[in-house]
């Protein structure tokens, strides 16, 4: 019988738990699903606050919503997510800070997301919740102190260890303890599990049954290449011209910018943009017969073979994050390629539920 998991996503990007719990055959309840699109709002905290301190979850959500379209910015993100998965308006929320977990308390299996680093300041000698209002990571623990799901998974970069000398970590952890979950954290490399990418990744692990006796999941064989995920044709945009070629191969920028590499580096939000990430080099034999990317292609020499050279696609940079193809890519160039890089490995997720479904029934 399918498992079925409710889950609650924050900082929800592009649904890498929804893919992780697709690929293990559940089936996934969204019971709410929350981004901001990199969007900013200048309506102070406080003031909105005031304005929705009477109103429903419904109504406080539809409020949040207008102050946002007032921007006239487009959530690329949202566009993303309820593209490829099912969530309705009502569950969609735009902003962390104004998502009320209460009504939420015992309706969530498990509650993912991962708040961008900021430094806090440590009142006391602990700090518990009140130490860190005012940053996004505080509105994490309070999601999981509202809601109470029966595990949580928080991701972040390992820089979040040494962060503001340690201070910033030394928060976190306390921030957790005091929310009484059963803690685990490790940093895990998608390498290791299957994706053929040099990427990093801290994962904090709650559960709130303390009878578990959970373990990471071992590392696995790599068996992939970069080479294993291309797409056969790509857009003739994504090949680059004279100055481009010569930057991407020039010894000088080679931590920034690699040529068919086996293992790819770190995807990031800035990938692919005045030359920086993981690049491909095609022979002239293989596209010497296509016009347009001739047209448009600097053609040259590197490794001593004359060929072309180009960026990764959207789709193999999705690939490279353990994204089917079935995902759809709806929005332009700067986020489709921001939403990759942002997001969390596929693979990884998987084989830590895995591990969690051996230990928590649902």
């Amino acid at each position: 019988m399918k498992k079925t998991i409710r889950l609650g996503s924050v900082f929800s990007g592009i649904g890498a738990p929804e893919q992780a719990l697709n690929k293990l055959g559940c089936d996934t309840q969204i019971v709410f699903a929350c981004d901001n699109g990199e969007i900013e709002i200048k309506t102070p905290v406080d003031e909105i606050n005031k304005i929705i301190k009477k109103l429903s979850l419904k109504e406080a959500n539809k409020k949040i919503k207008e102050i946002y379209a007032s921007t006239k910015k487009i959530n690329y993100m949202k566009i993303s997510y309820t593209a490829n998965y099912k969530v309705k308006e009502d569950d969609w929320f735009e902003d962390i800070r104004f998502l009320d977990g209460k009504p939420y308390k015992g309706k969530i299996d498990m509650l993912i997301g991962g708040s961008p680093c900021q430094s806090f300041s440590i009142i006391g000698k602990r700090a518990g919740l009140e130490d860190t209002r005012g940053t996004l990571f505080f509105e994490y623990a309070r999601l999981v102190k509202q809601c109470q799901p029966k595990v949580f998974i928080y991701e972040n970069v390992p820089g979040i260890l040494t962060h503001d000398k340690g201070n910033t970590w030394k928060v976190i952890k306390s921030v957790f303890n005091s929310l009484g979950y059963k803690l685990y954290s490790e940093i895990l490399n998608a390498k290791d599990y299957g994706i053929p990418q040099d990427r990093k990744r801290l994962f904090v692990i709650g559960f709130k049954d303390h009878n578990v006796n959970f373990s990471f999941p071992k590392k696995i064989e790599l068996k992939t290449e970069m080479k294993d995920y291309l797409e056969k044709n790509v857009d003739v945009k994504h090949y680059l011209g004279k100055k481009g070629f010569e930057f991407v191969t020039n010894p000088k920028y080679r931590n920034r910018a690699r040529i068919n590499p086996k293992i790819i580096q770190t995807q990031k939000a800035n990938q692919q943009f005045n030359w920086n990430g993981d690049f491909v080099f095609e022979p002239l034999s293989k596209v010497k017969n296509n016009k347009e990317i001739m047209s448009r292609s600097y053609v040259s020499t590197w490794n001593g073979q004359k060929g072309v050279i180009r960026q990764l696609s959207y789709r193999e940079c999705l690939r490279l994050m353990g994204f089917s193809d079935s995902f759809k890519i709806v929005v332009p160039n700067v986020p489709a390629y921001r939403q990759a890089g942002n997001s969390i490995v596929v693979d990884v997720l998987e084989n830590i539920f895995k591990e969690i479904f051996k230990v928590v029934k649902f």
